[in-house]
């Protein structure tokens, strides 16, 4: 049975989310909306830390949560490389990268920060260690984690190489359920996992790394709830040259304002879905795009294993349609055989993690923000 009491955090761009888990088993669950009048206050997402923290500890005074049972806090994983999947403790490195913003400017950057102020907080009432020695703050599975093929890295011009950005968390956590599941092993399978939410990565999984994904923010993947995905060169570079639009207006464009939003003026599939079952024939073509490309992003990640692939496994929240899953089933199970999670799970994902912390079995990585180490 899992032991001790973990916080986990996970921080969104106007939410932070919070849970405690005391034995295994999830005893509170809370999200901290912020205000549009409370986030003006600072210049830029990085300056938030301090304001967010305070919150979380103000939250768990209120409910009566004593800051000394904790003995590990577990956090999203934030914008930082070099990386492989895995466990890290939170160091001065990783602080450093994500407090500059070195490799993108997100919100989930914060988490790791705000879970290494609480450890640092909670050592300081504790005065000494508790049963697992000193609180520390960990992240698991971060987004940009790169175990990518070399050949996988190389872009169609040297100053374009394929990067990693991918839902890292949820689909290794989906992974390791559906080896449970079916009492396989991470050595001997190999699946395509598709992450569905309002961004959409198909990233693969073999011998218990991931060799390839798409990027999720970066143009490299399909039409999803809000974003472009892979967008024509020669019209994009009109557009960023006809000085109708900021650099910043064309961003939101391809990520925020794109695919559904762009068409409907919502993210919500369950609308597009309804409304094509109603025949709105405009919908009706969009969904069957949504389909198709992402089973077209599906079968190409078939290729890079010579077609052996033993699963596709759709999960994220849009996996909860069935119309969606059935229809990309249709289109790709002729491949391999697909399996459905629906959901994202991010706190009890990072709630997994932290408990194969406390129980040994685990690697710990110490991040370096120029190369790894691995203990």
């Amino acid at each position: 049975m899992a032991k001790g009491t973990i916080l986990v955090v996970n921080t969104g761009s106007i939410t932070t989310k919070f849970a405690l888990y005391k034995d295994g088993a999830c005893i509170l669950e809370k999200k901290l909306e912020h205000s549009v009048e409370e986030l003006s206050k600072f210049a830029d997402v990085m300056d938030q830390d301090g304001m967010r923290t305070e919150a979380i500890l103000k939250a768990l005074k209120e409910i009566g949560v004593r800051l000394e049972d904790i003995d590990i806090v577990m956090c999203r994983g934030g914008l930082f490389t070099p990386c492989v999947t895995g466990v890290y403790n939170v160091n001065a490195d990783m602080r450093e990268v994500l407090s500059s913003s070195r490799e993108g400017n997100h919100a989930c950057n914060l988490s790791a920060l705000i879970g290494d102020n609480i450890a640092g907080e909670i050592n300081a009432i504790r005065g000494k260690d508790g049963p697992f020695g000193p609180c520390v703050a960990y992240v698991a599975d971060p987004p940009m984690a790169d175990e990518m093929l070399p050949e996988c890295h190389v872009g169609g011009i040297p100053e374009f190489p394929r990067r990693t950005l991918f839902h890292a968390l949820n689909t290794r956590a989906i992974m390791r359920r559906y080896l449970r599941d079916t009492g396989r092993k991470a050595e001997d399978t190999t699946a395509i996992i598709c992450h569905m939410g309002g961004g959409v990565t198909i990233s693969l999984h073999r011998d218990g790394r991931v060799i390839d994904t798409s990027h999720g923010l970066g143009g490299d993947g399909p039409i999803t709830p809000e974003r472009a995905g892979c967008c024509p060169p020669y019209p994009l570079i009109d557009m960023c040259f006809s000085g109708k639009y900021t650099k910043q207006e064309i961003k939101k464009k391809l990520i925020g304002k794109g695919g559904a939003v762009a068409y409907f003026g919502t993210n919500d599939m369950r609308v597009v879905v309804e409304r094509a079952q109603e025949g709105q024939e405009e919908y009706v073509v969009f969904l069957k795009a949504f389909v198709l490309n992402i089973a077209k992003y599906i079968v190409a990640q078939g290729a890079v294993v010579d077609g052996k692939v033993d699963v596709i496994i759709l999960t994220g929240g849009v996996a909860y349609s069935k119309p969606i899953t059935d229809a990309i089933t249709k289109k790709v199970e002729w491949l391999a055989p697909v399996r459905v999670y629906p959901g994202e799970n991010e706190l009890e994902s990072l709630a997994e993690n932290g408990y194969m912390i406390l129980a040994g079995e685990t690697k710990i990585h110490t991040y370096n923000k120029d190369h790894i180490i691995e203990d």
